[in-house]
């Protein structure tokens, strides 16, 4: 005789158990900014995108312990600076085909932000941030004079060591600016006077900032400069950058 509810008894069979979500599409997304777009906090800008991912309508994946999909960036990006190739990865619970999540993101992106291209990476792949080994720069320095900035240029190349500080905090401390710079040069051309700067991403030693290359640039010169804008034209992983170096 059947016992209602007793193991084993009709209509007391459990429910099958929900397949876990896992990650099937990892999707790796360049992106432009312009230099206005609005850049609050840190925590409002990460909302600002997650919003947008959810409200793309694109199968999201979810880490464990999180209620939202994420948007990993490949680098930080400060205020007030341009930026053409950028790059942020989502990653997606089925596999969708590439005008779907392009069209998914292409109008709900935040205010500021474009998508350029978008293609797909082995979900075994190292993680974007860890990947990034450098970036490109422009940098507007107006009317500055292009022979003496040349000069200063070739000579911080030049240098075993550029001793330079830098604030962190609320103290003042020192580091070598040299391994971080990997190339300065003056564009042909001109005025306004454009300057490329290719910096470095280090896990240990930090990264090569646009404003301490301009600041040392000014040193080396003898000559306040001016700097009109900074571009990020693009972030290099360390990959790409190996094979330009061979």
């Amino acid at each position: 005789m059947d016992v209602p509810g007793a193991p084993g008894a009709p209509g007391t069979e459990a429910p099958p158990a929900a397949e876990p979500v896992v990650a099937r599409q990892w999707w790796r997304l360049v992106l432009a900014r312009t230099s206005e777009a609005p850049d609050g906090p840190g925590r409002e800008q990460t909302e600002a995108w997650e919003s947008a991912l959810e409200a793309s309508g694109l199968p999201s994946f979810r880490p464990a312990g999180r209620a939202r999909p994420r948007v990993a960036f490949g680098a930080p990006l400060a205020a007030g600076i341009a930026a053409e190739r950028e790059l942020a990865d989502i990653v997606l619970t089925s596999t969708e085909p590439v005008w779907r999540v392009r069209e998914a993101l292409a109008d709900r992106l935040p205010g500021g932000w474009r998508l350029i291209d978008l293609y797909d990476v082995w979900l075994g792949a190292p993680a974007l941030a860890g990947q990034v080994a450098a970036a490109d720069y422009l940098i507007d320095l107006g009317d500055a004079d292009g022979a003496r900035v040349a000069a200063a240029a070739e000579a911080l190349l030049a240098a075993s060591r550029l001793p330079r500080e830098r604030l962190k905090g609320a103290s003042v401390m020192g580091y070598d600016l040299r391994p971080l710079l990997i190339d300065v040069r003056v564009l042909e051309g001109g005025p306004p006077l454009l300057v490329s700067v290719r910096t470095r991403f280090h896990p240990e030693l930090g990264t090569g900032k646009p404003a301490d290359v301009v600041a040392a640039l000014g040193d080396a010169a003898s000559v306040a400069l001016v700097v009109v804008s900074v571009v990020r034209e693009r972030l290099i992983l360390a990959d790409e950058l190996d094979r330009q170096v061979d």
